[in-house]
């Protein structure tokens, strides 16, 4: 049993990114189709299921289909999922065990995601790490050469210049695989032992990344490194991080319990007012209202969560709980084509839409 120190919970969060099952094949089933959103207020809260029980949805991203695609890291299978909430399920071509983790739209057309891999039990690291790629019809393919288990993998998105960029936890490395699955790593200028999180291509033309260890990274797309610490609260643990649509980066601090703001030039301003304390902050989206989404975790060894925040560029928070699964930990969110919030229920292995108006 967990102590619940800030070390044992991050643990416990990133542990989340690499439990594996050895479950079957392709599963398609629909959802009941739920109240229309156009008839919700702000805050709203519709659930789907996945037809596979006990699956683990993680993380969740838009598609060029005009769908959200997820993963399903307990089941081993990445899935679709309509605006009215039909769910499609792929497992074909996925490794059993993969674990598949964070996903994103790439430039090509395709979905691509990491695979964490759970461990073999000799150990805490992964013994395989993976970046998989679906097809809109299904079709995975898995990359793995230039990629060390001991390293990790954490994060992925598009990057501004054709690639996926993608983050490798354990080895402080930031990563990059062209669309035919080229791999190049870069690691200068990044703290060692600083644990790179979350990644996403910034206002001025770099990737920006969080690190655990209480810093935020910026890395050209030649592989120049900068980080950026003062301001950020030390013991904070930022987690996930977007672009607003002022111009600049927003954070989740997980241990901190606060939503942090860093501007291209690396200014850092903090916001934790009316954010529960002990929810820890993870998944961070920007929604059509111009306003920052972002999901709170909560977990087995936080005092509270299991809320779907929103602040304004200018610092005011609301929480929404009613309507949302208890004990589901929220995790990863994204603003959908239909131009909601939509989010992942790790525990209840379900899909969450929010109503944005």
């Amino acid at each position: 049993m967990s102590d619940g120190t800030p070390k044992t919970r991050l643990h416990h969060l990133r542990a989340l990114t690499r439990r594996g099952a050895v479950l079957g094949a392709a599963v398609l089933a629909f959802s009941g189709l739920a109240m229309s959103s156009a008839n919700a207020q702000t805050g709203s809260i519709t659930e789907f299921s996945t037809p596979t029980a006990d699956s683990q949805p993680l993380d969740i991203a838009p598609g060029h289909d005009g769908s959200l695609w997820f993963t399903e890291t307990k089941a081993d299978k990445i899935a679709r999922i309509t605006p009215d909430g039909r769910i499609t399920e792929f497992g074909a071509g996925i490794t059993k065990g993969a674990a598949p983790a964070f996903i994103t739209r790439g430039h090509d057309g395709n979905i691509w995601f990491t695979e964490g891999f759970a461990t073999d039990g000799t150990g805490p690291a992964p013994t395989k790490v993976q970046i998989g790629r679906i097809t809109p019809h299904g079709k995975v393919t898995e990359f793995s050469e230039g990629l060390n288990p001991a390293d990790g993998i954490n994060y992925i998105t598009a990057g501004p210049d054709g690639n996926v960029w993608f983050t490798q936890d354990r080895g402080g490395l930031i990563g990059r695989i062209t669309p035919h699955g080229k791999i190049t790593t870069f690691s200068e200028g990044i703290t060692p032992g600083s644990t790179v999180q979350d990644i996403t291509p910034g206002p001025d033309g770099n990737l920006w990344f969080t690190e655990s260890q209480d810093r935020i990274g910026r890395i050209t797309p030649r592989g120049e490194v900068t980080e950026f610490s003062t301001g950020i609260t030390p013991g904070s643990s930022p987690a996930e991080i977007t672009v607003g649509r002022d111009g600049n980066l927003w954070f989740t601090e997980a241990l901190g319990d606060r939503i942090g703001r860093i501007t291209p030039r690396g200014e850092v301003t903090e916001f934790g007012t009316g954010i529960t304390p002990g929810s820890l902050p993870r998944g961070i989206t920007t929604g059509r209202d111009g306003n920052i989404w972002f999901t709170e975790f909560g977990g087995p060894f936080a005092t509270d969560g299991n809320r779907i925040g929103r602040i304004t560029i200018k610092g005011k928070v609301t929480e929404y709980s009613a309507g949302l699964t208890a004990n589901a930990l929220p995790y990863g969110i994204t603003s959908g084509p239909d131009g909601q919030i939509w989010f992942t229920e790790a525990a209840a292995s379900k899909i969450g839409r929010i109503t944005v108006k």
